[in-house]
């Protein structure tokens, strides 16, 4: 059962709230309070915790926890689907407007900015350029990607995420308008920033790196190799649900191609790195958020 952070004065029980924050740095538990403490529904806004397949791995709250308050968009998905910041936006539509007070939480920072400013109705990627972008990636890394985008589209990725250059690319490709032109056309937000509390985890690199080890080896003993061992009969790179810190170097484990140990610490590097761009982007595009510091929840 998750220990409960205090929580910060100030925050109205009848509005929307978004926790945006590094992965490790307690926003879950600072949602489950607020929702304990206020009710409300808690609503996922992590990309990798939409998946049914990988619960321990990507440290979706546990049952005992989701029993305690209201859960959203936890585990919807199929690991073998496509979700996007667009599906997920159509997902999160009825929440708004037909649930309870949301209390809206993750680390995924373009399911906020979609959410407050709004998301440009881009077609979806056909098969075929989503394979063309893969076998690019593979070949000749992101350059192969980025060296395609231009200036403006550079500027507004973080050119050092896969994911978000291999999207430009492919919208580019696919529909020959620049990601940056696509935004410029965006329509109004589904949740205006104004209208939501909106708080940001300050979690420093010194006081996250420890918690970002003990939690993989909670993770470990809570069972995520056998996790990773139940997903090894489907397992396929391609998949989104893959892109889960730890899945592929579990996978590779089981696989005989890496030890354990060697796989622990890769998947902490791997953390650590993805906590550095999830700080590197909320500094960028959350200045007017109000920050908390996680050591103090």
């Amino acid at each position: 059962m998750t220990a409960l952070p205090d929580i910060p004065p100030g925050i109205p029980p009848d509005r929307p709230v978004l926790i945006a924050g590094p992965t490790a740095s307690g926003k879950s538990a600072l949602s489950l309070a607020l929702a304990e403490r206020d009710g409300g529904c808690i609503v996922n806004a992590d990309a990798l915790q939409v998946f049914a397949n990988w619960r321990i791995l990507t440290a979706r709250p546990s049952p005992e926890d989701e029993a305690r308050a209201p859960h959203a968009l936890y585990g919807h998905v199929p690991g073998d689907a496509a979700y996007s910041v667009g599906h997920w936006l159509r997902d999160m539509a009825p929440l708004l407007r037909d649930g309870p007070r949301p209390i809206i939480v993750g680390g995924t920072g373009l399911y906020f900015s979609a959410l407050t400013e709004g998301l440009a109705d881009i077609p979806a990627t056909p098969p075929e350029i989503r394979a063309e972008a893969d076998a690019r990636l593979a070949e000749r890394g992101l350059s192969g990607l980025l060296d395609d985008l231009d200036p403006d589209t550079r500027s507004r990725i973080d050119t050092a995420n896969p994911m978000r250059v291999q999207r430009a690319w492919e919208v580019l490709r696919g529909t020959g308008t620049p990601l940056a032109r696509w935004q410029d056309a965006t329509p109004p937000p589904l949740l205006p920033a104004d209208s939501a509390t909106r708080l940001l985890v300050d979690a420093p690199k010194d006081w996250l790196t420890p918690r970002i080890e003990r939690r993989f080896d909670l993770m470990l003993d809570a069972g995520a190799l056998d996790e990773a061992r139940d997903n090894l009969a489907s397992w396929s790179p391609a998949h989104q649900s893959s892109k889960a810190i730890g899945a592929p170097e579990l996978i590779a484990h089981l696989k005989g191609e890496m030890t354990l140990d060697a796989a622990r610490e890769a998947a902490i590097i791997a953390t650590r790195q993805y906590a550095k761009r999830q700080r590197s982007w909320f500094r960028a595009r959350m200045k007017n958020w109000q920050t908390l510091a996680a050591a103090a929840l």
